[in-house]
């Protein structure tokens, strides 16, 4: 077993010491992180919408679901590297988070690849699967080619720093951020300003600042004192045991998330139905509502990192009890949120765009849909906690059947026999979140954490089927 270096890293053991000192230590920066991630596509947003046209604006803001759909797919596959990662070292088996820091890299730059030529490939057919309006195709069309073409960058820094937070160093890819969403501002100013290249600008920002963030991890992790995650060009090679859980664990997670996604776009096909101002709005909307989340989030994913170290140790209580106090935590930073945004809706809508349809559209959308986000709070801390216990395939099914099947069935139900009319189709939303927090919090009482951990010796003989 490779030993670990002694007061190098910058990890942190979460089996012991204050349950919430720990959540809250690790989620901040994971939030910071999150808020300067969501900076690329906000300052794009804002760039396109008050130096370029509304219709670019609104090309830019809808198109990601096609986004989410391939690169969420590989999140989902990273998060099942993290668990696995989260676990070997709650567990002290270093030598194993080794393999699985390799074999994970390799497979991030073999989906790069693959996801980026089947990103380009699909543009077409999924616009006009969204019935984008035609006078934003164009803008859609350059903007996804440009950002598809450059995702290998995105895909490098999610699981570079997914491997950091797994070992509980969320600082780093914070820091990382930070530099990559400031460039990512000047560069936007630079090319749509001063070279006055529109939607291509941004695109091009974008995937040169998310090219340096992955460069930054990837040189933390070749330089590491943490032994057991130092990234070494001689062990870049997949370890098959080691792929097949990452895979058996993230694959559920990964199907979910494109799944989801591409019901997404046919939720966006209903909203785009109502004209190119509704489109606006609801592209407003949208990116405020990811920043609303952004804190439940992080503390999900802090859930998920401090139950997989606890379970790592068998300590199921201690498990249990960082669950709750993440659920309380994020329900209280919800509603001050929330609150906040609906006093305050029109002016948050006119920073983006000021257009009047489009305020009116944006602000109803934020009224009514905020006092429907403790919903997430419950889905986003419980699946995330489930997850850490390895339990990845429940949390998936419920979540396909919430935001798939039963969104789907309600937005068909309602647009063709009840209210074709937008405030009922966009609350399809919220109706999705109420279904899957209570299926979770029943399948969340009935199980047992108790033994469930995922990993286990990659020396040992797998097991016949």
């Amino acid at each position: 077993m490779t030993a670990r270096a002694k007061g190098a890293g910058r990890s942190v053991d979460m089996t012991q010491g204050s349950v919430v000192g720990h959540l809250v230590r690790f989620a901040v920066p994971l939030l910071l992180g999150n808020l300067f991630q969501q900076l690329y596509n906000t300052v794009d947003l804002w760039v396109v919408g008050k130096f370029v046209s509304n219709e670019a604006y609104s090309a830019v803001g809808t198109v990601t679901p096609i986004i989410i759909m391939l690169i969420g797919f590989f999140m989902g596959l990273a998060s099942g590297a993290g668990v696995v990662i989260s676990q070997y070292y709650g567990a002290k088996k270093y030598d194993q988070v080794r393999r699985t820091v390799h074999t994970s890299i390799v497979m991030t730059l073999i989906l790069g690849v693959i996801l980026s030529i089947a990103g380009i490939l699909i543009i077409p057919f999924m616009l006009q699967l969204m019935k984008t309006a035609p006078e934003a195709v164009p803008e859609a069309t350059t903007y996804l080619t440009i950002y598809f073409a450059g995702a290998l960058g995105l895909l490098l820094y999610n699981m570079g720093s997914g491997i950091l937070r797994a070992v509980g160093d969320s600082r780093r890819p914070f820091y990382f951020l930070v530099v990559s969403a400031l460039l990512n501002i000047a560069l936007d100013l630079l090319f749509v300003i001063g070279l006055h290249m529109k939607v291509e600008g941004v695109a091009f920002a974008t995937i040169l600042s998310q090219g340096v963030s992955a460069a930054l991890t990837l040189a933390v992790l070749a330089r590491s004192g943490e032994d057991c995650i130092r990234l070494r060009l001689r062990d870049l090679k997949i370890d098959p045991h080691i792929l097949r859980q990452i895979v058996r664990i993230g694959i559920p997670s990964a199907l979910q998330m494109a799944i989801t996604s591409f019901s997404n776009v046919f939720v966006q096909s209903y909203i785009n139905s109502f004209g190119l101002d509704c489109m606006s709005g609801w592209t407003t909307y949208s990116k405020i509502d990811q920043f609303m989340i952004l804190p439940v989030q992080s503390l999900g994913l802090a859930a998920t990192t401090f139950v997989g170290q606890n379970l790592g140790t068998s300590q199921v209580d201690r498990a249990k009890q960082g669950t709750r106090a993440a659920f309380f935590l994020s329900v209280g930073i919800t509603v001050v949120l929330s609150s906040v945004a609906i006093a305050i809706a029109p002016p948050l809508v006119a920073f983006f765009n000021d257009k009047p349809e489009v305020v009116t559209y944006g602000t109803l959308f934020l009224r009514h849909m905020c006092p429907c986000y403790v919903l997430i709070c419950v889905n986003q801390v419980y699946s995330g906690s489930l997850r850490g216990a390895g339990i990845s395939q429940p949390p998936t099914y419920i979540m396909l059947a919430s935001f798939v099947v039963f969104r789907q069935i309600y937005l068909f139900i309602m647009a063709n026999y009840i209210s074709n009319t937008i405030l009922p189709i966009a609350m399809g939303y919220p109706a999705g979140w109420l279904v899957c927090s209570v299926l979770t919090l029943i399948y969340y009482s009935r199980v047992d954490l108790a033994g469930k951990r995922v990993v286990d010796d990659p020396t040992s003989m797998p097991e016949k089927t």
